[in-house]
């Protein structure tokens, strides 16, 4: 079952009480802290506690209340969740509209962000900078950077890091064709590779493509 925020505060207070003291706080130390009306009020904040698992009350002591594994192990995920979103931010950027290789668009503001760290998670992601004008008409530009998801298998079209007789590496257009294998390059002033399917190896897809000015 889920805590109340009133819960929460109570239940937090306890374990940074204990954790400071040692011991847990009277009746009258929650409730003065916690501006509750009375001792009836604490006792029953308590009771609907140790009901939902994250408290037990040791009747044979004073001040004899224990906060349960439960609380800590939910903090620690609350925690790591937490650290997740932040990383995830790290690679966020403001999402501000759209912009025009055509007419002007109207500008405007919005608060979404565009997240990057999807693509970076992974251990099975990794970067190459290009080097070269072989993809030049796919917009794929000598010294810009590609991320490539690492993978055996390619469907025609794919734009693809492929190992070809165990020699070169290339980034290519994949297309298989019968027995045969043809590595197209987006540009016309360049031939295909063309050779037996068993001589290509395939090593990633392009996920994206980063370009910097500066």
């Amino acid at each position: 079952m889920a805590l109340t925020k009133r819960q929460k505060q109570v239940l937090d207070f306890l374990a940074e009480f204990i954790a400071e003291n040692h011991y847990s706080p009277s009746f009258e130390e929650i409730a003065r802290n916690m501006n509750l009306s009375s001792v009836a009020t604490v006792h029953k904040h308590l009771q609907v506690l140790q009901e939902k698992g994250y408290l037990e009350r040791l009747f044979n002591r004073s001040r004899a209340l224990e906060i349960t594994p439960k609380y800590y192990e939910e903090m620690r995920s609350n925690r790591q969740k937490l650290n997740a979103y932040h990383r995830a931010d790290d690679f966020a950027a403001p999402l501000v509209g759209e912009i025009a290789a055509g007419q002007p668009l109207e500008t405007y503001e919005d608060h979404e962000k565009l997240s990057f760290a999807p693509l970076l998670r992974s251990d099975e992601v990794f970067a190459l900078r290009v080097s070269g004008q072989s993809m030049i008409e796919d917009h794929i530009l000598d010294g810009d950077y590609v991320l490539i998801e690492k993978t055996k298998r390619a469907r025609n079209g794919e734009i693809v890091v492929a190992l070809v007789e165990d020699a070169e590496t290339t980034l290519k257009r994949f297309f298989l064709e019968g027995t045969m294998v043809r590595l197209q390059p987006a540009n016309m002033e360049m031939e295909p590779i063309i050779v037996p399917a068993e001589k290509v190896q395939v090593q990633g897809r392009l996920l994206a493509v980063h370009r910097r000015y500066r």
